[in-house]
């Protein structure tokens, strides 16, 4: 029967899911702690064009390359409908919990660690799906994080806030502080308006 090029090119895709992920831990023990199995890779080509013209107009303005470079960034789903729906319509606002960085009205959260993709950790024989997206992160601010009702709002001229880098080991921080202390805040707003889908995330493979 041979092999069948689709599934010679579906373990490749899951190759470089992996590494992709393998390299994105926070933690050095995660290495042994997760098995992927499955790769499928997203292709939305509104999302892609949309990445490309972000870089471009951002480019326009004075970017450096360093700022348009591509990076990986992760979202963790429970079910498959989810994930794929966000592949579908991409990352909206108003979809994330956490509002430390900025006002999930007006941006969106995502993990900048494979092995940080929720407050609680994983426990033994949990499964889900991970969306790996492409993040141009543009400017990048870096903020204290605000555990108030009144949120930090999108910072003009900047594209994405950062939670103040903390020396704490791993271990000494609480799972869920590692969590919140890692998570990108990405917004784009023009003309005073928070954008509904920031366009520079753009979901590529979901493992």
């Amino acid at each position: 029967s041979g092999f069948h090029p689709e599934s010679e090119e579906s373990s490749s895709l899951l190759e470089t899911a992996v590494s992709v992920l393998q390299s994105s831990y926070l933690d050095s023990t995660s290495q042994d702690g997760f098995q992927y199995s499955q790769a499928i890779l997203v292709e939305n080509n509104v999302f892609l064009s949309e990445l490309k013209a972000f870089a471009q107009a951002k480019e326009a303005a004075g970017y450096s390359q360093e700022e348009l470079e591509e990076t990986f960034a992760f979202l963790l789903f429970d079910n498959e409908e989810e994930a794929k729906e966000v592949c579908q319509t991409g990352l909206r606002v108003n979809s994330s919990s956490i509002s430390t960085l900025g006002d999930p009205a007006k941006g969106v959260y995502i993990s900048k660690y494979a092995d940080y993709l929720h407050p609680r950790p994983w426990y033994h024989g949990k499964s889900g799906y991970i969306v790996i997206c492409k993040l141009i992160k543009g400017k990048v601010k870096v903020v204290s994080e605000n555990y108030t009702t009144s949120y930090t709002c999108p910072s003009p001229g900047y594209d994405c806030h950062v939670a103040v880098s903390r020396s704490n080991t791993p271990s000494k921080t609480s799972h869920c502080q590692a969590f919140e202390q890692s998570q990108y805040y990405v917004y784009e707003v023009s003309d005073g308006s928070a954008a509904e889908r920031p366009r520079q995330i753009c979901p590529y493979i979901v493992i």
